[in-house]
């Protein structure tokens, strides 16, 4: 690409052919040069098993091209055609309580079917072998936010395998399981049922008697899933060398995308913000994204532009907000700014979904507008950004793992959520302006001078010996309660807790506590000379007994009032702070900031809130990009003497850097 691409969604097949003349108009417009076509159309290019017709593909295609705008051609597998689960019933799933669904919606394929992944794949094949050579397909996009989960003898007996190629005896899986509790020790692999509501669950999907069982549930499924994305890759490569991706969704629970990596040829993302959380998560969300790669450049494959049409209420994007957000995603490693959709669908659940052009096809209205400057803005940036990477000191840990053993545990409480703890953390890193990765916990830390490593439940092979390197070379690290609790099988350590964390954090936990949510205990954190920081903890608390480490905070309540919630241990040239319970976001801040402090990696708008700062390098060129999220105007002193590609204007160091409500400046650093 000679530009980061601009475009999207297009699903021109759900109207006349007349309005496509209209929809390119308005795509010259806005500057829309890429479309990412066919992603829910396999009944319309199958419309039985032994036909296929591309006729109108082949059209839309063909249309792309006259226009002079390149393709990321879907293989449209997210969604089986009515035929397909009728002729086949077993690709239609069964759920959590035991049901076996009928055809409906998207998403509703069985990936242990063997007729699903059969003609899924004859589908990419196809596909590959028409389009490979076009000179518009720049990109495959293969199937369509993978995710779920299901629990028939299908997925049963795939299942057993996985279990076997993973443990290779049931010696092997009984020790890993524990399955002496409770008579569960298994002489058979044909006992080995799915976990579900049937079986070892009661009440949700969390609440599991064998937490091993259902873990290696969730990591088999998404090998499972993996090995779906694998057939069609195959399939397309009989034909095609272009690059394949499928669109992810961040921190999404039921997938773990570190596992995705070596498959994808580059990351995908969609972007779809939750109710009310804070505008860091979405800086998390690339960071992790970016991570999957290594560093390497993603691509933003959906965002709207205007709504989402999924949620109980649906708040348009204030105006320059799009813009903003797009720019966000660049600034943190996005080679591509796309959208979903192109044009409002004209019936179904997203006929309300925001788009580029509305019901009318008008190109007056304030959505349009701004991607049509935004659409300028990208075109006179060329290929400056293009394979750009963020020159990180700072590493925050994220491990699906964790997450998924943490969450579905019996104690200590079930109101402490993955998610959230890590949007905390990242919430104090971000707002301190604290330029990082987001990276598996196998990832290479030697290049980084802060690790953070939030809720850390599982500790697989030499992560903490990694973790003590960074320390003992003169680094910080920072891990947290319910941190270093279990093994890679989710087995409790037979140590003191934290478990293999504890000589490098210096303390041992003698018990842990837990309270209802809205039961707090006063945490005060203070170093010599500063002045004491309050915070509120709650859920879990640590009842921590120092082994070398100092307290910097200390419980005011309960029985253990005066007793250590947060310290410090000097290890080797470094250090290593543990925070024994969930405190609030005021004193995650001070704990992060401190920790940040002690390398001198402080951003250098850490005193502005919601002044957001990072950095793209490339061929010895420095890309400083300020991201405006205040909801007002801004005003400090640049750090940065350079270029704003945006606006051309001149950037002085310690003269007045002006961004206006949602700005954005990229300062190309001279």
């Amino acid at each position: 690409m000679d530009k980061i691409p601009y475009g999207g969604d297009y699903n021109p097949e759900q109207w006349a052919e007349e309005v496509w003349d209209a929809d390119h108009r308005a795509f010259d417009l806005a500057g829309i040069d890429l479309l990412t076509v066919g992603v829910f159309s396999w009944s319309l290019t199958q419309p039985d098993e032994e036909t296929y017709d591309f006729s109108v593909l082949d059209r839309i295609i063909e249309r792309a091209h006259a226009e002079g705008r390149k393709v990321c051609l879907a293989t449209g597998t997210a969604a089986v055609p009515p035929w397909l689960a009728t002729a086949y019933p077993d690709v239609c799933r069964v759920d959590f309580e035991g049901r076996r669904h009928v055809y409906g919606v998207r998403h509703n394929a069985c990936t242990s079917s063997p007729n699903y992944r059969r003609l899924a794949t004859a589908m990419a094949g196809r596909l590959a072998e028409r389009y490979a050579g076009h000179p518009s397909v720049v990109a495959w996009h293969i199937n369509n936010e993978y995710g779920g989960l299901c629990y028939c003898g299908l997925c049963a007996a795939e299942f057993r395998l996985w279990l076997r190629n993973r443990y290779g005896s049931l010696d092997r899986l009984n020790d890993a399981w524990n399955a002496a509790f409770w008579s569960h020790r298994f002489t058979d692999w044909d006992q080995i049922v799915p976990p579900n509501i049937l079986s070892e669950h009661w009440k949700s999907p969390d609440h599991t008697a064998f937490q091993g069982i259902t873990l290696d549930y969730h990591r088999f499924n998404t090998d499972n899933i993996l090995r779906s994305y694998r057939d069609e890759k195959v399939a397309i490569r009989e034909h095609s060398d272009l690059p394949a991706t499928t669109n992810m969704m961040a921190i999404y629970r039921h997938l773990d995308y570190h596992r995705w990596a070596d498959d994808l040829d580059f990351a995908s993302w969609d972007n779809y913000p939750t109710d009310g959380s804070p505008v860091s998560r979405q800086a998390l969300s690339h960071a992790l994204m970016r991570g999957i790669k290594g560093g390497q450049p993603f691509w933003l494959m959906e965002q709207t532009p205007t709504m989402t049409s999924t949620r109980d209420y649906n708040p348009v994007k204030r105006p320059g907000q799009m813009r903003l957000w797009s720019w966000q995603a660049v600034a943190h490693g996005s080679d591509s700014v796309l959208f979903f959709q192109m044009r409002h669908s004209k019936g179904a659940s997203e006929k309300y979904h925001g788009a580029v052009l509305n019901h009318a096809g008008r190109t007056d209205t304030r959505a349009f507008r701004e991607v049509a400057d935004l659409g300028a803005e990208l075109a006179a940036v060329g290929d400056r950004l293009l394979g750009s990477r963020t020159p990180a000191r700072v590493a925050v840990l994220f491990d699906w793992d964790s997450w998924w053993a943490l969450e579905i545990s019996d104690g200590p409480s079930r109101f402490v959520k993955y998610e959230k703890q890590m949007v905390l953390y990242h919430e104090a890193l971000w707002q301190a302006g604290a330029v990082l990765d987001v990276v598996p916990v196998s990832a290479d830390l030697s290049g980084y001078d802060v690790v953070v490593a939030p809720f850390l439940h599982m500790v697989k092979g030499d992560t903490a010996a990694r973790l003590e390197a960074v320390a003992r070379r003169g680094g910080t690290v920072v891990t947290t309660v319910l941190s270093g609790r279990v093994d890679e099988d989710d087995n409790a350590f037979l140590l003191d807790v934290p478990g293999p964390l504890a000589p490098i954090v210096g303390v041992r936990v003698d018990e842990t506590d837990s309270l209802p949510p809205a039961q707090t205990n006063t945490v005060v954190l203070s170093r010599p000379g500063e002045p004491e920081v309050r915070s509120e903890a709650s859920l879990v608390f640590d009842l921590v007994i120092p082994q070398g480490a100092e307290p910097v905070g200390s419980y005011t309540q309960d029985f253990y009032a005066g007793t250590p919630a947060v310290t410090r241990n000097d290890i080797g040239d470094g250090s290593a702070w543990y925070v024994g319970a969930c405190l609030d976001q005021r004193g995650v801040d001070w704990v992060i900031r401190h920790a940040l402090g002690e390398q001198g990696l402080l951003g250098v708008f850490a005193d502005v809130p919601d002044l957001e700062h990072t950095t793209r390098e490339i061929d010895g060129r420095r890309y400083e990009f300020v991201l405006n999220h205040s909801g007002a105007e801004v005003e400090v002193d640049s750090p940065f003497t350079g270029t704003d590609i945006l606006s051309g204007r001149v950037v002085t160091a310690g003269e007045p850097l002006r961004l206006g409500v949602n700005g954005v400046a990229v300062i190309e650093a001279g």
